[in-house]
């Protein structure tokens, strides 16, 4: 219960952050590679805790999609937060590896999918 309790708190953590960092910039694309990388840890951490309640397990290591799998597994609703975990790694690498912008569409996209994760951590009764 401590570990999904603190992955949960990291979770709203890294969104409380995204949202602020959009907040106060002055335009949206100065800061939209460190709001998605924010919003895919935050979608991280919520599976994470997720997982962890309703699995008794997470996948710590480097590989996502082996969480993408468990959390699939969870039930009610699994397929669809491991559909949301599965679109915000996709955009990892391109918002902290590369030399190209996110866009508009991914900005948008990575924070409707972070939030849908952290609401499901959110309802867990931790």
């Amino acid at each position: 219960p401590a570990f999904a309790r603190g992955r949960r708190s990291k979770a709203a953590q890294f969104l409380t952050a995204a949202d602020e960092i959009m907040d106060l910039a002055d335009d949206a694309a100065d800061v939209g590679d460190a709001y998605v990388t924010l919003c895919v840890h935050a979608g991280i951490a919520a599976a994470d805790a997720v997982c962890t309640h309703r699995l008794g397990t997470y996948s710590g290591g480097d590989n996502h999609n082996e969480a993408i799998g468990l959390l699939r597994r969870v039930q009610p609703g699994g397929p669809e937060l491991a559909s949301h975990l599965s679109a915000l790694l996709a955009m990892k690498t391109k918002a902290g590896y590369t030399h190209r912008p996110v866009t508009s569409q991914e900005r948008l996209q990575a924070g409707r999918r972070a939030r849908v994760l952290v609401e499901a951590a959110r309802d867990l009764p931790l």
